[in-house]
């Protein structure tokens, strides 16, 4: 019997059009359902997003990182036993593999953070305790290795590739704490480690994004976990996912001051520039996430008084609003949130890799619940019934 990927066509040379042809899929399988999920849902009408029906707003202001993980991967909210018994897990996995620093050594300067990510992530599979293991406790306790390690990974890099030695993270502390006291060996301030444990909050998960589906496709031939995770890892490396946030302070870099903000944008307009951290393939409106973040935004700037970028953002905004009808997105503001934390834009891509694992793995772990290959059609736009023509015959 002929396999799906090889049946049998009714195609033949004297019939130069295939014998029905499947319709193709909006540009980009734009409006294709891929999949039913319960993770998480994105109204891009109404500018909202639900994890597990839990709304993001809510979610940012009163739960942490590691509550929002738990509800990603088991479905509900933990109790705060289970919370306790979940934090414990999250202690005994913070230590990356001896071999895998050894690995960071090795990598040259010019190795960006995200080629670090892809090569690093897939080592930590080999020495993994519960490498070849698929039951599902065995495939938490990888998702909960992956999300403590992978900002170590990012963190140890940046400082190996800067002349600096990796600092260790500190036992019991949350995952938005270690990334700043292992990426700047200090105390961060607690109006930091909060900004930052509510920006993983905001990017741990978003409907059917390029990185998720790639991660779940990866999955959907039942393979490892390590290999959807770089799946996933991949595909955000590519600056059309990954990149914005770098994209935005850069922006604002190159403006310098608020003054100039207005006159930058037009000229950039007129000239058919897109303005980075505006417009979105999903929301109508304004991405939720971005008011979120601006909030954060301000408090950072007033804690360190340093307001420079945020009113240049602020002065982006009124013009665009003047002039356009796209709206902020995410990653407008993350990239001040980010700079305030003393996080430098080449690692603001990595970044969104140490909050979104959380959600690629959540994935991963639902598509195994009920599996089925992912194997869409493709429209065929070639010829059909050419002569072969022997080598001496050819031109």
């Amino acid at each position: 019997m002929a396999s799906a990927d090889n049946a049998t066509s009714t195609t033949s040379a004297d019939s130069p059009k295939p014998a029905s042809t499947p319709k193709p899929a909006g540009a980009g399988l734009e409006g294709v359902v891929a999949c039913a999920t319960s993770i998480s849902k994105v109204d891009g009408e109404a500018g909202r997003l639900y994890y597990h029906g839990y709304e993001i707003s809510d979610l940012a202001e009163q739960a942490t990182f590691a509550e929002v993980a738990y509800l990603l991967w088991y479905g509900r909210l933990p109790g705060q036993t289970e919370l306790r018994a979940f934090l414990d897990t999250f202690v005994g996995a913070i230590k990356l593999p001896s071999e895998t620093t050894m690995i960071l050594r090795m990598f040259p300067r010019t190795a960006t953070p995200m080629e670090m990510l892809r090569t690093a992530v897939s080592s930590l599979g080999h020495w993994d305790p519960d490498s070849g293991n698929t039951n599902l406790d065995a495939c938490l306790r990888k998702a909960i290795r992956l999300t403590t390690r992978i900002p170590l990974l990012v963190t140890a890099h940046h400082r190996l590739r800067n002349g600096l030695e990796p600092v260790q993270p500190i036992r019991g502390q949350s995952i938005a704490y270690n990334i700043l006291h292992t990426l700047h060996d200090g105390e961060p301030s607690e109006l930091a480690v909060k900004a930052l444990d509510v920006a993983l909050v905001l990017h741990a998960d978003h409907g059917m994004n390029a990185s998720t589906f790639a991660s779940r496709v990866t999955a959907a031939t039942m393979s490892d976990i390590y290999s959807s995770v770089v799946s996933a890892i991949g595909t955000l490396k590519g600056p059309l996912h990954g990149g914005a946030t770098e994209q935005v302070m850069l922006m604002l870099e190159e403006i310098g001051q608020p003054e100039r903000a207005d006159a930058w944008v037009r000229d950039a307009l007129s000239r058919k520039v897109k303005i980075p951290g505006w417009g979105h393939r999903v929301y109508k409106v304004e991405d939720p996430r971005s008011k979120i973040l601006y909030r954060w935004a301000e408090r950072l700037s007033n804690e360190l008084d340093d307001h420079r970028h945020l009113r240049i953002a602020q002065t982006i905004r009124q013009t665009m609003e003047s002039t356009s009808k796209v709206h902020p997105n995410v990653d407008f503001y993350s990239g001040t949130c980010y700079r305030l934390m003393g996080i430098p834009p080449e690692l603001f891509t990595p970044m969104f890799a140490c909050s979104r694992v959380v959600g690629w793995t959540a994935h991963i772990l639902e598509q195994w619940g009920d599996n089925r290959l992912i194997r869409p059609r493709s429209e065929y736009k070639g010829p059909l019934g050419l002569k072969f023509v022997p080598m001496e015959e050819r031109q």
